[in-house]
């Protein structure tokens, strides 16, 4: 089946204030990340940490998201727009999130407070790691939902329809609206790239690593299948992506988004490899979930 994609990005106003889908894709992110992360605390993944501990944890990875996230996005794929404005910086309720640069901004931020309670990096990236993938699910959701980053023409007779891409967005919504019943749009359906990720990255991704991680694993095991699999999810999805900026890097099909992956299927496998010599982290129960 062919559909048009009609959903309103504005989820509901209080007032004169918008609440975007695409900001309650965030928060439900968030939100799932301190769920499954107090179950894995005071299942004792992460030893010596309590409930507060993993609470600053939390915060600053949420800082590191949003921060990396939007900087990521302007460095790797606006350069040129935030040159000329350098205020465009700020206006993330418009979209444009980098999960490459989201990824570093953690990195850096679990970095500072892993020092600061000094344990080992990669068990708490280990411990990190499973409360990821919904949170990119839901990111993806919300790319959905918002109509962007979508996908190629498709010709299988199914797809979406997005009004807001270059060869519609001069149509009225009622000359859309009539166009599609007639079916003579039909052959500006594309993939809805933005779901296959959501599945792949994000349900996908989320149930392997977390029955993974049910049992004890060697450092940098959980870590390096979280790398090595979201680098291949997101390095074939690309191949029926519009390519950021329509235009591919190298060789006339090579992304810009598969140039940012192959480094974290390198480290993916790296890790794994290094995991086969390195200790496993036994599990000590939080003393708060005893109570």
């Amino acid at each position: 089946m062919i559909h048009l994609h009609q959903i309103d990005p504005i989820a509901f106003s209080l007032g004169p204030v918008q609440v975007h889908w695409y900001g309650l894709m965030y928060l439900l992110a968030f939100l799932s990340a301190w769920w499954l992360g107090r179950l894995r605390i005071g299942a004792g993944r992460l030893p010596g940490v309590t409930m507060d501990g993993f609470s600053d944890l939390l915060f600053y990875s949420m800082l590191g998201v949003v921060l990396g996230g939007r900087i990521g996005y302007m460095l790797f794929y606006a350069f040129g727009e935030l040159v000329a404005n350098p205020l465009v910086l700020f206006k993330v309720w418009e979209g444009g999130m980098s999960f490459h640069g989201g990824l570093i901004g953690v990195l850096v931020a679990a970095a500072w407070w892993t020092r600061k309670h000094r344990l080992h990096f990669f068990d708490v990236m280990d411990f990190i790691a499973p409360l990821v993938p919904l949170g990119l699910g839901f990111g993806r959701l919300g790319n959905y939902i918002g109509g962007e980053l979508w996908g190629k023409f498709t010709h299988a007779g199914w797809g979406i329809i997005f009004p807001h891409a270059p060869e519609l967005a001069d149509l009225p919504p009622e000359q859309l609206q009539s166009l599609y019943a007639q079916g003579l749009l039909d052959r500006f359906a594309r993939h809805p790239s933005q779901l296959y990720e959501a599945l792949l990255e994000g349900l996908v991704l989320f149930a392997v690593l977390w029955v993974y991680s049910l049992r004890p694993r060697h450092r940098y095991a959980v870590s390096g299948l979280f790398a090595l699999l979201y680098g291949v999810f997101r390095f074939l999805v690309e191949f029926v992506r519009v390519p950021d900026n329509g235009l591919y890097v190298a060789f006339g099909w090579l992304t810009r988004g598969q140039i940012l992956s192959t480094p974290l299927i390198v480290l993916g496998l790296a890790l794994l490899a290094l995991s086969r010599r390195a200790p496993v982290l036994q599990p000590q129960p939080a003393v708060e979930a005893a109570r």
